[in-house]
């Protein structure tokens, strides 16, 4: 039943309602934790391992003040799983992400991101962002800094839907600020053509990034529901075809597939983890999804 309740808070209807990603990525995280019945088995339990001396700069949050009330001696709290990755969120703010129901792409790549942030900060990790389209537009080096999480949400907060997209040239720019080795999230639609980018991709991973790649994509661009002959227009070129429903449901869906197959075989030729995200689902599995990946990579 808890699991039930759960599934229902995170249908991405409800969290668009919720206002705040901070409280956005609280429910997704307790949801999912709920639905797993709070198993440590994927990383959610911060299971107590032993104590360490306090050093300047430490979180204050950590300290366990009930030691210093019987000692007076400071000593911090360390918990099995701290990691101290280096987490870099890629979020593909292009036009094309402006499109979906009952959300768009962009905002449930939002949704996932600030869930994912948020699941990071419960693991001591530094946490990075970077929002791009045809550039890259912001960009905050990963760090542990008690704000970071703040930071991150803030940015994504105010991120809204750009131009044209060239994913390629976002990753091929951030490269040289990945200097340490940590995990690479990418959120996008992924229009790229697969073998650049797998090129693009590959020189992280030949750096020892791991890399986790959510794949945003909408019912309508699966399946389409047009009933007939219509004009489209393209979000990032301005462009306008006139399509045929008969095409909609032979060629191009087979094309489609044919498209998403490709960029999801050139994931997996780098050993890079592919989560397929689609609009209308709740974010539970592409959670349970990169916690699984974490897990197998022995974060």
């Amino acid at each position: 039943m808890a699991a039930q309740v759960a599934n229902r808070l995170l249908k991405p209807e409800v969290l668009a309602r919720l206002g705040s990603l901070e409280l956005v990525a609280r429910t997704v995280v307790d949801g999912v934790t709920t639905g797993l019945h709070r198993s440590p088995h994927f990383g959610f339990s911060q299971e107590f391992a032993e104590y360490r001396a306090y050093n300047e700069g430490d979180d204050l949050r950590y300290v366990d003040w009930n030691v210093y009330a019987r000692t007076d001696r400071t000593y911090i709290k360390r918990f099995r799983g701290e990691t101290n990755t280096a987490i870099t969120l890629l979020l593909d703010a292009s036009a094309s992400m402006n499109f979906g129901t009952p959300v768009n792409k962009l905002h449930q790549a939002m949704y996932l991101l600030a869930a994912l942030a948020y699941t990071a900060r419960k693991q001591h990790d530094s946490m990075g962002l970077a929002v791009f389209d045809e550039t890259v537009r912001h960009y905050l080096p990963p760090s542990a800094r008690p704000d970071s999480l703040v930071r991150i949400l803030g940015q994504l907060e105010k991120t809204e839907a750009g131009s044209g997209t060239d994913i390629i040239a976002a990753l091929a720019s951030l490269r040289a600020s990945m200097t340490r080795r940590g995990l690479v999230i990418v959120a996008s639609d992924f229009y790229a053509d697969a073998d650049e980018l797998l090129a693009a991709l590959r020189p992280l991973a030949h750096q020892g990034q791991d890399v986790a790649i959510f794949h945003i994509l909408d019912p309508e661009e699966v399946e389409p529901s047009l009933a007939r002959i219509s004009a489209l227009r393209d979000l990032e070129s301005d462009e306008t075809v006139i399509v045929d429903p008969a095409f909609l449901q032979g060629g191009y869906q087979s094309r489609f597939k044919a498209h998403c197959d490709s960029i999801e075989q050139a994931c997996r030729r780098i050993g890079a983890d592919y989560t397929r995200v689609m609009t209308s689902e709740p974010l539970d599995a592409a959670l349970q999804s990169y916690l699984r990946f974490r897990e197998r990579r022995g974060r």
